[in-house]
């Protein structure tokens, strides 16, 4: 083997490491939870279960995957979501007319991100600190214009419920719909001028301003970006649930960013991976049903995530040393 193959071929290790370290993780979790309860697990019931609920968590975790690759963070999404739900179901019942209440949710979510970038980038106030207020003040506006009332919507036997909550060949569509969002956003980030534009800045904002990207207009892009996903996550959620809750949202924040975490999108901007958002995901929307099949209490799920979350970190972190 000459050295040039020798260093192609290493160079692949280590460009695929995080995603093969990923997989073997993921398989022990999986091998784990069949081992300690193989009625639940060895049934394809409980997958058919994930693939209805956990595409609510991978779309947030794909519009967070842009965050954190560019160095920002938002904390607003799980209230984002339950603001834009709202609008979509208060516009639903009062109008029976989908395309106004979807415009209506989206545009929420849109605005709200907007809302956000302009701040970091116009103002300079640190991300996590516009973003940790705008999730209180979306929460408190939510709650106050609802006056905290749950809202049954008649979404059921609808031509859209079978859209976005019906089933294909025996498929949940949502799994369907995270499934192409998740290749569409690969295109995005690693195929298109945006993406590149976004890890750009995640890795040196000053040099990709002096080499001509309009840094202000990527994060507020993103953060729009963010926005519209936590909405069409919203909407997921309320077709599935079909009644809107003051509390929706509630819960998503610690799992979303474990799933982009432990799927190798680094903190520190400049390098993310949709593969491994979407297959952490699925290893976080199943923890907790795995947890409680094997006959642990519920209290482990946060433990059990924290400790995968530090463990993938440092993983990670020493592979890009590796790399460097």
């Amino acid at each position: 083997m000459t050295k040039i193959e020798k260093r192609a071929d290493q160079k692949f290790f280590y460009k695929y490491t995080s995603q093969f370290g990923l997989i073997i993780m993921v398989s022990a979790v999986l091998l784990f939870f069949i081992i300690t309860s193989p009625n639940v697990f060895l049934s394809g019931s409980i997958y058919l279960s994930f693939l209805s609920t956990v595409p609510t968590i991978g779309l947030m975790a794909l519009g967070l995957t842009f965050i954190l690759g560019m160095g920002e963070i938002d904390l607003s999404f799980p209230s984002v979501m339950a603001l834009s739900a709202f609008l979509f179901a208060s516009v639903y019942k009062s109008t029976g007319n989908f395309l106004f209440a979807f415009l209506s949710c989206i545009g929420a979510g849109i605005l709200v991100g907007m809302i956000n970038g302009l701040i970091v980038t116009k103002i300079g106030v640190p991300s996590i600190v516009v973003t940790l207020g705008m999730q209180f003040l979306i929460r408190g506006f939510s709650n106050l214009i609802s006056d905290g009332t749950a809202i049954v919507v008649p979404l059921r036997g609808t031509i859209s419920q079978q859209i976005f909550a019906g089933k294909l060949l025996g498929i949940p569509v949502q799994s369907l719909w995270f499934l192409g969002m998740s290749i569409l956003f690969y295109f995005l980030l690693f195929r298109h001028k945006f993406g590149e534009h976004v890890l750009f800045a995640g890795d040196n904002q000053e040099s990709a301003k002096m080499m001509g990207v309009n840094v202000d207009f990527v994060k507020i892009a993103a953060f729009s970006l963010m926005g519209a996903m936590a909405a069409f996550a919203g909407m997921f959620d309320l077709y599935r649930m079909r009644t809107w809750w003051p509390t929706m949202g509630e819960g998503y924040l610690m799992m979303i960013m474990a799933a982009v975490f432990v799927g190798g999108t680094s903190m520190f901007g400049g390098e993310a991976t949709i593969f491994g958002t979407f297959v952490g995901s699925f290893m976080i929307g199943a923890l907790e049903a795995g947890i409680v099949a094997a006959g642990l209490k519920g209290f482990w799920t946060r433990f059990i995530i924290g400790l995968l979350i530090i463990c993938a970190v440092i993983v990670h972190t020493l592979i890009r040393k590796r790399k460097k």
